[in-house]
């Protein structure tokens, strides 16, 4: 065993699985190592993958060979004492499935093994010790594949044959490469998948196995054992799609304590449930979170809500912040499917009707596609977590300027929508204070590679389809 190598790590054939060589410090008396330092293993490109769990194999003699087992968590394998001939195999799916990589580990070397990854070793002197750091603890309901130690496709060179060696029946009853099946990747749940939000993230993801919808019916995002009755080690990702947003009705006694239930005690849960898990959190915020005083609202400015609606928002918001693993996406004037402003000024001009609309709020619309594609993006391109603005682009317009766009694509007169402003428009009216501006601020977004489309490209296209059709 070599002493003081300085800590690096060095890739295998296999994606994702990394070798790493061990500062080890030794004189007449022995020897000592860190063997996981999390800031120094995170700063030489070990993901931050977050053990829970440290297990130790003793093995008495030379040739005790165990695995092959990939299982639903990942690890972090080393030797304390003795020597082992490590071999892995990838059975996850794609195009990496089946790929070896094999060898020796002393207590000077390391390797992490990623999730679906299958581990096998052989010991090479007596009283071996392996010990292994895996980042979820076992559970009869998660997901195992194995692959026979014989397997002829993987052909795994053992030092000492296998007829040779201490081998379990067990290990040596697993199927062939061609019988296994290949371990899935972690599942993403989309929570509130009925909402308008929800229903452009069934579309974006139409076809994707590794995505779970869960409308109120799967997942009651009210009841506390929704969040208990998963096993949450079978996922990576949380997006949220739910959200209370009868901005009116939350200014009521009944609308004020749904708003808070969805908007940030249900929120507080999940992003509880995201932070144990080390999951990936995606939320949707939105511009009524600031009293619209500026005319460009930043990512980074603070918070200053006007109703019940913008506080409940703003109180998910902090609280989705603290998990490490979180997209914020802050939004505005959601158009989606269902009834929303779009479709009422479109059926308003079907009927010949010559609306007063408000022209003193100005933003820009965001269709929910955008909203959708946007998310997969951030969470595809493994974008840095944050809060990002996402709305479509283009120059910024009031209620009144949207509105007279759909009379004229409807093939009406844009002269039939007259502009009044807020306090006329709801003059006598139980109404929420409304921000003026609602402009955000989309640079950060487009620094990641998205490019949202132009709100009037995006209009066009909405009201050419059947579900703008009145």
């Amino acid at each position: 065993m070599e002493f003081q190598k300085k800590l690096a790590g060095a890739k295998t054939p296999i994606p994702g699985v990394v070798l790493y060589d061990l500062p080890v410090y030794g004189d007449n008396r022995g020897w000592f190592k860190e063997n996981w330092q999390r800031e120094k293993m995170i700063a030489a490109g070990l993901s931050d993958f977050g053990p829970v769990q440290n297990n130790v194999s003793f093995n008495d003699k030379t040739g005790t060979t165990r695995g092959i087992h990939a299982e639903p968590w990942d690890k972090f394998v080393s030797v304390a004492t003795g020597r082992i001939f490590g071999a892995w195999v990838d059975l996850r799916e794609g195009p990496s499935f089946g790929a070896v990589f094999t060898a020796e580990l002393d207590a000077s070397k390391a390797i992490f093994i990623p999730r679906g990854v299958a581990n096998s070793y052989q010991t090479l002197e007596d009283n071996t010790s392996y010990v292994y750091l895996v980042n979820d603890h076992w559970s009869p309901d998660a997901e195992y594949t194995f692959l026979n130690l014989a397997d002829e496709t993987a052909n795994i060179p053992w030092p000492i044959p296998l007829a040779d060696a201490e081998v379990s029946e067990k290990d040596l009853g697993h199927p062939r490469l061609a019988e296994v099946r290949p371990m899935g990747p972690r599942k993403t749940l989309i929570v509130g998948a009925d909402g308008q939000l929800g229903r452009a993230l069934r579309k974006v993801y139409d076809g994707d196995p590794s995505i779970e919808f869960a409308g109120r019916q799967e997942f009651d995002l009210l009841d506390p054992e929704s969040y208990s009755a998963r096993h949450w080690g079978n996922y990576s990702t949380i997006i949220n799609a739910a959200a209370y947003t009868s901005v009116d009705a939350a200014e009521s006694a009944t609308g004020r304590a749904a708003a808070w239930a969805i908007n940030a005690a249900a929120v507080s849960r999940l992003a509880r449930v995201a932070a144990e898990h080390s999951l990936t959190l995606v939320h949707v915020s939105s511009d009524y979170v600031f009293d619209g005083s500026r005319q460009e609202h930043a990512e980074d400015e603070p918070f200053s809500p006007l109703g019940v609606y913008g506080q409940s928002k703003a109180a998910g918001d902090a609280v989705v912040s603290t998990v490490p693993r979180h997209y914020i996406v802050r939004t505005s004037w959601v158009i989606g499917e269902g009834n929303n402003f779009v479709r009422t000024m479109a059926s308003l001009a079907d009927r010949g009707v010559q609306p007063a609309v408000v022209s003193d709020q100005i933003g820009r619309l965001t269709f929910a596609t955008d909203i959708a594609e946007g998310i997969r993006h951030l969470v595809e391109s493994k974008a840095s977590f944050g809060t990002y603005n996402l709305s479509n682009d283009g120059s910024p317009q009031s209620w009144a300027d949207v509105a007279a766009d759909v009379f004229e694509l409807s093939g009406s007169e844009r002269s039939a929508v007259s502009g009044v402003t807020t306090a006329e428009y709801f003059k006598d009216k139980a109404a929420a204070p409304r921000p003026l501006n609602s402009v955000l601020d989309l640079r950060k977004i487009k620094a990641t590679g998205f490019q949202p489309r132009n709100s009037r490209t995006a209009l066009v296209e909405y009201l050419s389809t059947s579900q703008a059709t009145v």
